[in-house]
This record gives C-alpha cells, sequence and structure tokens, in this order.
C-alpha cells in the first residue's frame, strides 16, 4: 500500500525537520515527527517551482533521504513518499517468482505489436495508457522504472500517411481542376523516414500521459554504437543514473532514423549487439544493473511449440538450456524481432544478473495488470530462471495425477481396497513418529507465537485421531468393493441394446486443507494453490477446507474448476419450551465445548422467551460459566437484562472459540426464520420433547443438516458413517453435508448394441423403442 505524505516545508533558513500529523508516531533518527495530511502549500519563490502543462516541475531542489524505522522517505522538495524497502545486491537473478516484488529498478519493453494498432499505422492508445499507469503506480511505490519502447515507425507512418494523402489530393484538385479525387497510391514508406517523423510525437504523448501522474519522463535515442564506444557508454550511463535519481522515468528507444541495418552474427563474446529493442532492452538491463526485465509482446509467453497449433504448451519456468525443446515459430506482424531473438536476449539478461519475464501486452482482460502482476510475483507469462526445481513442476503433477487417477479407476475393487488398508497400517505402525513430528510443529509455533489458539487446536494430534482416521480408511476400504462401478440403473432400449449408469469417480480432485491435519492422509507441497487452480484441464474438483474466508478465496482464484465448499460454521441450537433440562445442558455443552474451534460447533444459542428466568435457563448460564464461555447478547436479550453482556456486533458471527451468542425468540417459527436469515445453512439443532414441534424444525429448517435432541458436533463423515470425511457442502449440489465416498462419485453411461442405428427407429424403420426398466443388480452389504 502507498502512503503519500505532503509535509510542511520549513521556512527559509531554518534547520527545523518538517512535521507529520498523521497518528501514530515515526522515528526520525532520534527525533520523533507527526504527519500533516492538509499541509499549505509552499509559496513560488520558496520552493522555486515552475508550472508547465499541468504538473509541477522542480530545479535545484535537494533529495532527503529520510530514515524511518524499517523504510525511508525520499523527499523530492516538498512531495516526500515513503519508499519500499527493495535494497539488494545486484548480481544475481531472482529465483523464484515471489521474489519478484523485491524489484527495485524494472526495464519494460514494449514490443511493437503492444503499442501498435492492428492496422499498423498509429498507435494503440488504451494499451498505452494502461501501461504508463501500471509503471506510474510502481514508481509511485519508490521503485525506479525504464521502458524501452517501439512504436516511432508506427506513430511516423501514420503522420506521413496523412501527409501524403493531404498533398495528392491538393495536386489531384489543381490538376484536375475539380474536387473530385480519383484512386491515388500511397508509396512505400521508408522506415528511416517514418521514425524521424514520429520520435516527437510518441515522445510527446508519453510525457502526456505520464503527467496525468505527476511523472516527469525524458527521451533517449540510442545506436549500437552507443555501447561499443566507451565514452558513449559511460555517458549514457551517467545520464540514466542521474534520470533515475532525480525520480524521472526514461523512455529509451533506438534512434531508427539513423540506425544502419542490423549485422547478422555480429555479438561478441560476453556482448549482445543492440539489432531490436530486444537486444536493447537486454543490454540496457545488464548495463544499469537492473532487477527485473518485463518484455511484452503478443503472445501470452514463451510456448514449446509455435503458439496456435494444437500441442503448444506455455512454458511457465524457463531455463538455460532448454532451448533443445523449443520449436519456435515466424517472428510478430510488426517489428524486427521474433520469439528466438527475445529468448537470446533474456538469457544474456539472465547472465547478466537480471530475472527476465516474457507477457502478453494486448490480450484486453490482462493488459490492465499485466505489469503489476508480474511485479507482484503472479503466474504470468515466462519466467527465467536459472535455479531449476528439484521436483515435478505443479503442470506436471496435475498430469501424473491424472494418468494416476485413471489408473486407479480402472483397478478392481479388492486392489483398491487392498491399497487404502495398507494407508490404515501406516497411519497405526508410524504412530509415534507422526506425534513426535506433530509435538515439534506445535512447539515451534507456540514459541513463535504465529497461530492463535483456535489454529493451534486444529494442528494437534493424538493418539484417538490417528486411531479415528485409521478406522475411518478402513471404511472407506469396506465400503471401496461396491462404489465404483456400481450399476445404479438399467435399461432395454429396444431388443438388444441395453444401457447401463455406473458410478465412477469425479476424477482429479485438489482438496486444500486450512490447520486441519486430522482430515486425510495427505501430501504437503509448497506450490502456490492459485498456480494449481488454473489447471483447469488437469483437476475437476476443488474441495477446500478451512473458513469461509479460505473457500471465498479459493472461488475466486479457481478458473473453471468448480468448488465444493461451505460458508461459515453458524450453527444454531434452538431450545423449545418442552425441552429436558438434562438434555439442554448436554447438548449446549457438547455443541459448543468439545471442540470450539470446528466449524460444526455451536455459535448462537436461541431461547424460547417463556425460558427466561426458570431454573432451566439459569442452569445453562452456569453451565456455559463453568466452561469459561464467553457470551455475546443478541439485541432482544440484550433488551430483557439490566445489566446484560456485550451486546452482539453481528448475529453473523462464527467465533471458532469459547465464545456464543445468545438470542430470545418467541416461537419455534421464529427460531427457523432467524436461522433462515442469519445461519449459513450447515448444521443446526432443536432441543424439545415435543415431537410435533421437532418435525415442524426437521422438515421447516432448510440446512445441510437438521438434528433432533443432538449435539451439533455430528455433524461429520467420520460419525456419519462415510469413512473419513472429505468435505462439507452447504450449496445445494449433489453433495450436501459432510461429504464421503458417495459425494466424489459421477455417472457415465455405458450402451450395448448389436449393430444398431438410430435410422432404424425412425417413422419408416424397423425397430421401436422398448425403454423397459430392469432390474440392478444388488449390491454386497458386506
Amino acid at each position: 500500500m502507498l502512503l503519500m505524505l505532503i509535509v510542511r516545508r520549513p521556512a527559509p533558513h531554518s534547520s527545523q525537520w518538517p512535521r507529520f500529523d498523521v497518528p501514530g508516531q515515526w522515528e526520525l533518527r532520534e527525533t520523533a515527527v507527526t504527519v500533516s495530511l492538509q499541509p499549505p502549500l509552499p509559496k513560488p519563490d520558496q520552493s522555486r517551482t515552475k508550472r508547465r502543462k499541468g504538473y509541477r516541475r522542480h530545479q535545484d531542489l535537494p533529495v532527503h533521504n529520510l530514515v524511518l524505522r524499517n523504510e525511508s522517505i525520499r523527499c523530492w522538495s516538498n512531495i516526500p513518499f515513503i519508499t519500499i524497502p527493495l535494497s539488494r545486491t545486484h548480481g544475481k537473478s531472482f529465483a523464484h517468482r515471489s521474489e519478484l516484488k523485491h524489484a527495485k529498478r524494472i526495464v519494460v519493453k514494449l514490443g511493437s505489436a503492444v503499442v501498435t494498432r492492428g492496422d499498423e499505422c498509429g498507435l494503440a492508445l488504451g494499451r498505452l495508457a494502461s501501461i504508463v499507469e501500471q509503471v506510474s503506480m510502481l514508481q509511485n511505490q519508490g521503485r525506479e522504472m525504464m521502458i524501452v519502447t517501439s512504436g516511432a515507425v508506427a506513430f511516423g507512418k501514420q503522420r506521413l500517411r496523412h501527409e501524403i494523402l493531404l498533398s495528392q489530393s491538393v495536386r489531384q484538385a489543381l490538376h484536375s481542376g475539380q474536387n473530385q479525387l480519383k484512386d491515388m497510391a500511397i508509396p512505400v514508406l521508408e522506415a528511416r523516414a517514418c521514425a524521424a517523423a514520429g520520435q516527437s510525437g510518441l515522445m510527446a504523448l508519453y510525457e502526456a500521459m505520464f503527467t496525468q501522474y505527476s511523472i516527469c519522463a525524458a527521451q533517449i535515442l540510442v545506436t549500437n554504437l552507443d555501447f561499443h564506444d566507451e565514452q558513449k557508454r559511460r555517458n549514457l550511463n551517467g545520464t540514466l543514473h542521474e534520470l533515475l535519481r532525480m525520480n524521472i522515468v526514461p523512455i529509451i528507444n533506438t534512434n531508427d532514423a539513423v540506425v544502419p541495418p542490423p549485422e547478422p552474427n555480429s555479438d561478441l563474446q560476453g556482448v549482445i549487439s543492440v539489432k531490436d529493442n530486444d537486444s536493447l532492452a537486454a543490454r540496457l538491463a545488464v548495463e544499469m544493473k537492473t532487477d527485473l526485465l518485463i518484455v511484452l509482446s503478443d503472445v501470452e509467453g514463451l510456448f514449446d511449440s509455435p503458439p496456435g497449433s494444437d500441442d503448444a504448451k506455455l512454458i511457465d519456468i524457463f531455463y538455460p538450456g532448454d532451448q533443445q525443446s523449443v520449436t519456435f515459430g515466424t517472428k510478430s506482424r510488426v517489428g524486427m524481432g521474433g520469439m528466438e531473438a527475445k529468448v537470446k536476449a533474456a538469457l544474456w539478461a539472465l547472465q547478466g544478473g537480471t530475472s527476465v519475464v516474457i507477457a502478453n501486452g494486448t490480450h484486453p482482460k490482462i493488459s490492465g495488470h499485466v505489469i503489476t502482476d508480474i511485479v507482484e510475483g503472479k503466474k504470468v507469462g515466462t519466467f527465467f530462471s536459472e535455479v531449476k526445481p528439484a521436483g515435478p513442476t505443479v503442470e506436471q503433477q496435475g498430469e501424473m495425477a491424472r494418468a494416476g487417477g485413471r489408473t486407479l479407476a480402472a483397478l478392481q475393487p479388492e486392489q483398491r481396497a487392498e491399497i487404502i488398508y495398507h494407508l490404515a497400517d501406516l497411519l497405526t505402525d508410524q504412530r509415534e513418529e507422526i506425534l513426535l513430528a506433530n509435538k515439534k510443529d506445535l512447539e515451534e509455533a507456540e514459541s513463535k507465537g504465529r497461530l492463535a489458539l483456535p489454529l493451534m487446536k486444529r494442528l494437534s494430534l493424538s493418539t484417538s485421531k490417528l486411531n479415528s482416521l485409521a478406522i475411518g480408511l478402513r471404511q472407506i476400504a469396506a465400503s471401496s468393493q461396491e462404489s465404483v462401478g456400481r450399476v445404479i440403473r438399467r435399461t432395454r432400449i429396444a431388443k438388444d441394446l441395453e444401457l447401463e449408469q455406473v458410478t465412477v469417480p469425479i476424477g482429479v480432485l485438489l482438496v486444500i486443507f486450512e490447520s486441519r491435519p486430522d482430515c486425510l492422509p495427505q501430501v504437503n507441497t509448497r506450490e502456490e494453490v492459485e498456480d494449481l487452480c488454473r489447471l483447469d484441464k488437469l483437476i475437476d474438483l476443488i474441495i477446500p477446507r478451512g473458513s469461509s474466508q479460505l473457500v471465498r478465496d479459493i472461488q475466486k482464484a479457481a478458473k473453471g474448476i468448480p468448488v465444493m465448499g461451505h460458508s461459515e460454521g453458524i450453527c444454531h441450537v434452538y431450545v423449545d419450551t418442552e425441552a429436558s433440562v438434562e438434555k439442554v445442558t448436554r447438548i449446549v455443552r457438547d455443541s459448543k465445548c468439545e471442540y470450539p474451534a470446528a466449524c460444526n460447533a455451536l455459535e448462537t444459542l436461541l431461547i424460547h422467551r417463556d425460558l427466561l428466568r426458570t431454573p432451566l435457563f439459569d442452569q445453562i448460564i452456569d453451565m456455559l460459566r463453568v466452561e469459561q464461555v464467553k457470551i455475546h447478547a443478541g439485541p432482544k436479550f440484550a433488551s430483557y437484562l439490566t445489566f446484560s453482556p456485550s451486546e452482539v456486533k453481528s448475529l453473523r458471527t462464527e467465533y471458532g472459540d469459547l465464545e456464543c451468542c445468545i438470542e430470545v425468540v418467541d416461537s419455534v417459527q421464529e427460531a427457523i426464520d432467524h436461522i433462515h436469515k442469519y445461519g449459513s445453512s450447515h448444521t443446526d439443532v432443536i432441543i424439545t420433547e415435543n415431537e410435533k414441534t421437532a418435525e415442524f424444525f426437521l422438515q421447516h429448517v432448510d440446512s445441510a443438516c437438521v438434528f433432533w435432541n443432538a449435539s451439533t458436533r455430528f455433524s461429520d463423515g467420520y460419525r456419519f458413517g462415510l469413512g473419513a470425511e472429505v468435505g462439507i457442502s452447504t450449496s445445494r449440489i449433489h453433495a450436501r453435508g459432510p461429504v464421503g465416498i458417495e459425494g466424489l462419485l459421477t455417472t457415465k453411461w455405458l450402451l450395448k448394441g448389436e449393430n444398431h442405428v438410430v435410422s432404424d427407429f425412425s417413422e419408416h424403420g424397423s425397430m421401436k423403442f422398448l425403454h423397459e426398466t430392469l432390474p440392478v443388480p444388488q449390491r454386497n452389504t458386506n
């Protein structure tokens, strides 16, 4: 987050530091300072500020670096801003995408296809404006941004074509004596002339766009000779450093008006020749010790074969030496370089210590944030890295899971059961090793104070939890005998034409746990979850296990993959007027106190109004006090009390701890209405001895689990006999509530015929549909 600080300038000849009047104290060396959000602007004669074209240009003003705890303020006259702590030693490129957020100095290379319109005459103003906005945002964060741009030829071509048409129309009119114009052929325009005509206009456009963000831009035109001549190279280097020091964005371009034709194979040892803007950007990035080079083109990145071909796959991370695995296609419709030139330039920059990302700068859905996404470390384009991971990539893991899943689906039931039994035995045999590892994890988490108590409880394993998990696995093994491949419908379509509907696995599941080691045997990886959520062709269903925030984040990150999740676990217990005293205290205690961090724990206790100030009500309150449960009063409950507990902020709160809300209702119908308004359709309970009232509650409450005289904590796949619970669904899909094996199955249709064709069933055909229901083979329930 960027915090802009507008500071009062001290009086002339004053040694007093500027004052800050922002809440909180900052340490400036040994002086405490405050921040003002509404300062008076300095007079022009004090700041020597000139106004031109809507932005403020500062002259002869010092730059101050003020150290504020872990950050610094860069002051340009009276406009300082907090910079991000981005300093790092240059010389080695970043190993992982996540490190790109630390990039301090960044070069953005804009290819011809990015800045040029589709007709190659003129600029794509919308894309260019978006790029300028992103560069300005990063510049205002304290980064040092440089742009290597194409576009002068296209801009000049547009201007020259206009001038030629205008000139020809005037001559045509004078020659013919009339204003009727005949077809006029436009001569082929020479690129150098176009560049000469377009460079000034291109720079004026950049300057006008950056002005909108109070950023100054400066143009630098270079040729290959500027890098080969040592004096010119030092001059260029010094100019660029001075511009960056003054918080100015350099706009660099090859001087196409005078540049000679590129010489093939002219690269020297350790030196790249400036043949195009790709090589220019790479050379500039290394010369300036840049942290990151972003190359924007009209493709998503580097593919293993020409983009558009059937089997072309985008390469997420490219390593030196992988060139032989890539088949390059033709170059872009505009510009001098193709993907091969970009890869060569990228590898050269990488060798010089600069990280490189090649990405798409033309796609309308991503171009508006492609640069900032890259700097944030998101998986965009192709990232060039010198560090090759030890294990398979996310995509490779997905492909292996897909192949392995199909192999497992084809096994015989006995073979699948044997595998699951073996997993259960491993949990039992290696119990001590597992518990010891869990103890070390808990001790480390406790010593560092990173986790809240409810999360610590979720992470804690015990012998009983491991035993329960092993039992759940054995339940799955037993049920797997008849789970996959079970015939659920048979139909005789016609003579010798029979149709079967059989159960099959949904496919590859991505199950994401948030602090729940006892839910399912897991293989932990350090891959980014967002990367996995993009594998829509390899993953069939995502099941997030954890908080409602986790579920929402996964639903947002999922790209075309269904998500089976639940909202908050706001579970209710309604105590009716005809409830048993003994049952109420036992069920409420178990629902709230047995495991308060669980999503099926009680969060809101609804009590009938007639029970207030009765012995039953007093026993409920005494029990909660003994169990050290913090009580929050609902609005109606608070109105009945002279001195009430703290009134609840929201009736839609999932506490996940020894806290709960108590609210008063006038009837079972009002309890149902409250649950529907404030609940999350997870688990809701009624405690009553009146069977008619209970049945009304069970029938009308629209939640995944509705209980009568039973704890909310029974809402669990293991307790339901489903085996190890894989997920909980509060949506209204095929699986609702605790999800076990049955919820992870879908079906497919098998049709067995004898040379049957649809034309035989036409009006004049020889066959008729029968659609007879056939008996289904009985399941083995042993």
